[in-house]
């Protein structure tokens, strides 16, 4: 028995009197504001997050399929410009 009260574990003494103390002691009350803000920073991160990656996937993917689209499709015509022996058509300005 002796050595759990060593330790810490046995019922009550010093132990609990100095965590009583620290945690009302100033530090663990600015740990404890800290910790509130650094959860509301995560949560409305992640709402930013959500709302950019939902913004990006209905309106750049989009985009980007179309793009690629008309490129294949300007490649199939220069390459049937070739095959049929016509003028090459003017370079596109870019």
């Amino acid at each position: 028995m002796e050595s759990l009260s060593k330790r810490g574990g046995g019922g009550g003494g010093e132990g609990e009197g100095i965590l009583a103390s620290f945690s009302r002691s100033s530090v663990a009350a600015h740990g404890r504001e800290a910790a509130t803000i650094a959860k509301k920073l995560l949560r409305s991160t992640g709402k930013a997050a959500w709302i950019a990656g939902t913004t990006f996937l209905v309106l750049v993917v989009p985009l980007i399929i179309e793009m690629d689209r008309e490129q294949q499709l300007n490649d199939l015509e220069l390459q049937q410009q070739a095959l049929l022996g016509g003028p090459p058509p003017p370079a596109p300005l870019k």
